[in-house]
Order: C-alpha cells, then structure tokens, then sequence
C-alpha cells in the first residue's frame, strides 16, 4: 500500500514504494512551509496592488489563493510540529523576533552600510526597531496570558510598527500620519 500523507502511518523510516528516506520529507515539510508562507506574502501584496488599480475580481482572486497556500503553509507546520499550545506559540514568537532583532538585522545593516544603500539601510533600521516592539508585545501577552485582556491594535502601513491599544499620531518608527495606520 502506498504512502498516506494525511495521517502518520508514513512517517517511519522509509515512505513505502518512494524511497524516500524521512530526513528528506522533513526537507521537503520545510520547504513547503517556507515557500507558502512566502507565496502567501507575495499575494496579498499583489491583492492589494490589483484593489488599488480597482481591479476586484483579480484582487479576490490573489486573496484567494493566498488563502489556499496558507492551508498548505498551515499543514507543513503541522508535520513539523512547530504549531503549540498558544503559550508555546506565544514563547517561540518572542525569540523569534528577539533573535531577528538582535542579530539578523544588524548583519544586513552592516552591509547595506559597507554598500552604501541609504535606502535598505532605512528599511533595515526601523524593520529592526520594529521586530523589537513584535518582541516586547509578545512578551506582555505572555506575562497577561491567564487575564483577559482586550486591546486594540494600528499597524503602520509604512513600516510595520504595531501600536498597542492607542493610534500614535505619527509613527515613532518612520515618522508616518496616523492615517497610514490599519487598525486590527
């Protein structure tokens, strides 16, 4: 009998009839998750470029694959084991972001310095101060896991940065109106 993706009965050692070693369906779980998660990405930016031009039907089209790779992205986690319980999640989104503030960001800072680019180092610089403040809300939401706090969300359009419960008039990030906010 061949392999049975959608339950675990495969997932010893060799996929019957692939010869495929499990240490390479990992690769390929990975793989998956990091394309769709990029796929879904490039979507809904494309999604939203069509909704500017006024296109619709194209826009839904875009959101609509967007979702469907997102189903694919969400299942490759799955096998990866990389969805928790939300404290987990809540944990591994912290260092996560900790981590790419820290460290990733200013590598690609000092290149774009070493390059000159003004522009990437701009980007760079408020996506890292931003990846700070994804850390520090994380953080809080870990240590009021157990109250039920309610907030409201603004997002910069610009820049990234997220606002906790209160739209800045101006970001502290890029400088952008409060206007080019999108509240969650």
């Amino acid at each position: 009998m061949g392999p049975h993706p959608h339950c675990g009965e495969c997932s010893a050692k060799k996929v019957e009839g692939t010869g495929v070693e499990m240490d390479n369906l990992q690769e390929a779980f990975r793989k998956i998750y990091e394309g769709e998660a990029k796929a879904v990405l490039r979507l809904r930016a494309f999604s939203k470029v069509a909704r500017s031009e006024g296109l619709p039907q194209i826009a839904r089209l875009f959101e609509a694959i967007a979702v469907s790779e997102e189903v694919h992205g969400t299942r490759a986690m799955k096998r990866l084991g990389l969805l928790g319980k939300t404290e987990e999640n809540l944990k591994a989104s912290f260092e996560s972001e900790r981590d790419i503030a820290e460290s990733a960001y200013d590598n690609f800072l000092k290149q774009a310095y070493e390059k000159g680019d003004k522009t990437a180092q701009t980007i760079f610089s408020q996506s890292r101060d931003v990846e700070a403040t994804h850390a520090a809300l994380y953080k809080k939401a870990m240590a009021h896991f157990m109250q039920e706090r309610e907030t409201t969300y603004y997002i910069c359009q610009v820049c990234g940065y997220v606002s906790d419960g209160t739209l800045p008039n101006t970001c502290p990030v890029c400088g952008a109106k409060k206007e080019q906010f999108e509240k969650v």
